[in-house]
């Protein structure tokens, strides 16, 4: 029979809180790498150095190096959407106020973080789950949509609105990632300005029939 862990302090810090700054270690480390060398840059050994700790450390957290980037890359949507929830419920103002405050905090953060931009604008091919992992940060800012939209909108269809929310979704990701790509010359108040102004046209144009 296996004897449970047994979960001591250390030095008057809990196993918990040490564990957690283990995981933060070897997240800071896979974004290092991640950006630096893409995807395919990121070795277990390559992270173990980064972060100063050994692969038993390593291996108490992510069963793999494809754990890790899955575990990155929600770290790093879970900052993006922080952001821009954060900025958006502070704004004053109306619709467009929000959703404008909302998108250009996306757009600075990514901006303000060369690791950051440079994860997102990888290619997702040969990781699996990344791609899916994409898809759905599109699917929650949609559903961000439609839980605030028939606050300052007025009443909408629920169907017709979560179309809305997707077809601007997928619209805005698409100049997000031309942007990104440098396609788009854009600041981020000018491409934030521009995304609310497109949102609110559809949004505000009624049945999509």
């Amino acid at each position: 029979m296996t004897r449970p862990e047994v979960m001591r302090p250390y030095g008057g810090v809990s196993a918990e809180a040490r564990r957690a700054e283990r995981r933060a270690r070897l997240l800071a480390a896979g974004r290092k790498a991640w950006a630096e060398s893409g995807p395919a840059g990121v070795k277990v050994r390559g992270i173990c150095a980064l972060s100063g700790l050994t692969d038993r450390y390593f291996y108490e957290q992510f069963a793999n190096r494809d754990a890790l980037l899955l575990a990155v890359a929600d770290d790093v949507r879970d900052q993006l959407l922080t952001a821009m929830v954060q900025a958006g419920l502070g704004a004053e103002g109306g619709a467009a106020e929000k959703l404008q405050a909302a998108l250009q905090a996306f757009l600075d953060t990514a901006a303000e973080d060369p690791q950051i931009m440079r994860i997102v604008t990888s290619d997702t091919a040969g990781v699996p789950g990344l791609a899916e992992r994409r898809h759905d940060v599109l699917a929650m800012i949609a559903d961000l949509v439609v839980q605030h939209a028939p606050e300052v909108l007025g009443a909408h269809d629920a169907t017709q609105l979560r179309r809305a929310a997707m077809f601007i979704t997928g619209g805005v990701n698409q100049l997000i990632e031309g942007w990104l790509d440098g396609a788009i010359t854009l600041s981020t108040a000018e491409l934030a300005a521009e995304c609310t102004r497109l949102c609110l046209r559809v949004l505000q144009s009624g049945p999509l029939t």
